[in-house]
């Protein structure tokens, strides 16, 4: 393909494993995500401050902003602040606690802002 049809990613994928926690408290408003392809806490660095999108289906329909369509996608951002632990799991702020039912679901973590 030429260099002007290639695909190029702006997402990637990541899970959310739970809430940061200790031994009897846990801190709901700190998720943990896990990001595809991420391994180490120094492979991280690279996401820190990048946003994350939490879609979620809700059950009664909403007219959308942007498109003026109805749907019922709702979505929860978010970005990562650092990293949890040293097996690449970062922790992430969103702009509303994310709900239970997000433990072990997909979120996309954008590839911007760039700080390159």
């Amino acid at each position: 393909k030429q260099w002007y049809q290639r695909r190029v990613a702006i997402t990637a994928g990541g899970i959310v494993t739970g809430f940061r926690r200790g031994q009897r408290n846990q801190t709901v408003n700190n998720s943990l995500v896990k990001i595809e392809g991420v391994t180490t806490k120094a492979d991280t660095e690279f996401y820190h401050g990048k946003r994350i999108a939490y879609i979620y289906r809700a059950q009664k329909s909403r007219k959308n902003r942007i498109t003026k369509r109805e749907t019922k996608l709702r979505v929860i951002w978010g970005k990562v602040r650092r990293s949890h632990g040293s097996s690449g799991v970062v922790r992430a702020a969103f702009k509303k606690n994310l709900p239970p039912k997000a433990i072990g679901a997909t979120v996309r973590v954008m590839l911007y802002p760039s700080r390159v």
